[in-house]
């Protein structure tokens, strides 16, 4: 693959994981479990839906075929989406929602930290200008994981289920292709190995302020950067993309 092939996938990897899964987090708008907990989740998707609207737009030129954020958002089919099949599991219960988001949020927040010392100007940009609203996701679901862990005995419980339910798709943001190797080795990717030790860390020690387990290693389910998903996939794009193959090209 040449360069520009790599960087347009690479972008595209980064932006696809915040475009799905502020589309699952949309999906609790006015389903929160309480007004406050409904208009924080509100907040965090639209954060991460303009995240992957300038990483798109950025993909775009990247690839220099005239397509737009919303060409690489509405018009591709699924295997041409490169998020990880963490992103894309359903929302399930609160404590379902919580343990994907805390998942994600912290290697998020490690990945846009170190994505500021990208040799890419433009990825440079787009960190330190989404690296605020990353760290408060990072807060926000660490913190309720806490409330869930060591609240009442039910909480607990569905706080752990949860975890050991998303566990298995967690390892594959750590899993380094060649377009991972490639951006690294050229010094505009990010060191997934580095990323994973700061990860464990931290995922280490909120878990045991919240008096949970930490779910054992074993199975990863991978696939995602190669365009391989799960059959959630199906629904979310479903949803995503219904009214513009519906109506090709239609405008407001």
């Amino acid at each position: 693959m040449e360069n520009k092939e790599v960087l347009f996938d690479y972008v595209l990897r980064i932006a696809d994981n915040a475009l799905i899964l502020g589309h699952r987090v949309s999906e609790l708008c006015g389903h929160g479990p309480s007004l406050e907990t409904d208009i924080g989740l509100t907040n965090i998707a639209l954060d991460l839906v303009g995240h992957a609207r300038v990483l798109l737009q950025y993909a775009a030129d990247v690839e220099g075929k005239g397509r737009t954020d919303d060409d690489l958002a509405f018009l591709r089919d699924i295997r041409e989406f490169k998020n990880v099949l963490l992103v894309e599991q359903p929302n399930g219960n609160f404590a379902n929602t919580i343990a994907r988001q805390f998942l994600f949020d912290t290697f998020n927040y490690h990945f846009f930290a170190a994505l500021t010392n990208s040799k890419d100007e433009n990825l440079v940009a787009i960190a330190k200008k989404s690296i605020k609203e990353v760290t408060y996701h990072y807060r926000y679901s660490a913190e309720w994981v806490i409330r869930l862990g060591d609240g009442t005995e039910e909480s607990h419980e569905k706080m752990q289920s949860a975890l050991n339910e998303i566990w298995d798709y967690a390892g594959e943001m750590f899993v380094a292709d060649e377009v991972d190797k490639q951006m690294l080795a050229e010094g505009i990717g990010v060191d997934l190995n580095a990323i994973k030790a700061l990860w464990e860390e931290r995922v280490t020690a909120i878990l045991k302020e919240a008096t949970l387990d930490k779910p054992e290693d074993g199975w990863i389910q991978k696939g995602g950067k190669q365009g391989k998903h799960t059959e959630q996939m199906g629904f979310v794009l479903a949803e995503i993309q219904w009214m513009q193959r519906a109506y090709p090209g239609m405008e407001w």
